[in-house]
């Protein structure tokens, strides 16, 4: 018997409506993200959901009350969860941070799984403590369904590292909406099988075709 693992990313804030890093930044959903999560919500409620996990950071705890409300569970949160750190480019757009920090950032394009920028964290940083976060989980609900609120890019470097893929190219190659919905079956801490990914239906007519999205890889 597996455990269901309901993969949610928060759902829109204004900084990330302006493409900003917000990655450590505190910051709100905006009216449209709590939309968002409400529709979440309303196509999650009728699972049989046994425990919701979320970030401590204001934008997942209250996607996470959202979603939690159908189900009278409580929140518990994971500091492991909470978003990556930008460190001093933290609410800055692409563009300044190119202006500001242009060796830096190549060196983030090239690889962000091991560089990080002055004050902030790696990926390797984030999935070190997001990862155990996920292996306790699964640990403590054996064959039941759980839903779990993070961040864009802890979510994908978890996923990047759950299915083995090279997380190097976690930017790149995968995508995450605000208020998706992935799902991962765990037979056990180590072992998954994704059986949804970035999933908006709930909310969207039709995935968004590829942008930017801080990566210049479909540049």
């Amino acid at each position: 018997m597996s455990t269901r693992l309901h993969l949610v990313r928060h759902g829109a804030t204004v900084l990330s409506a302006e493409d900003r890093f917000a990655g450590s930044s505190d910051v709100d959903l905006s009216e449209e993200g709590q939309a968002q999560a409400a529709c979440l919500a309303k196509r999650l409620a009728g699972e049989t959901i046994t425990a919701i996990y979320a970030s401590p950071m204001k934008r997942t705890v209250l996607t996470a009350s959202i979603l939690a409300a159908p189900h009278a569970l409580a929140r518990v949160l994971e500091p492991g969860l909470r978003e990556i750190d930008h460190g001093r480019w933290e609410g800055l757009t692409r563009k300044e941070v190119e202006e500001r920090f242009a060796r830096e950032y190549a060196a983030w394009e090239e690889d962000p799984f091991t560089f990080a920028p002055e004050g902030g964290e790696s990926g390797v940083s984030v999935m070190a403590r997001a990862l155990p976060v996920i292996r306790a989980i699964v640990e403590r609900h054996p064959g039941e369904s759980v839903v779990v609120v993070s961040h864009k890019a802890t979510l994908r470097l978890l996923l990047a590292s759950l299915l083995g893929i090279d997380a190097r190219g976690y930017r790149d190659r995968l995508d995450l909406a605000p208020a998706s919905l992935s799902v991962v079956d765990m037979k056990d801490p180590v072992r998954a099988r994704l059986g949804l990914y970035n999933d908006v239906s709930h909310y969207a007519g039709r995935v968004r075709a590829p942008g930017a999205a801080l990566s210049k890889w479909w540049a």
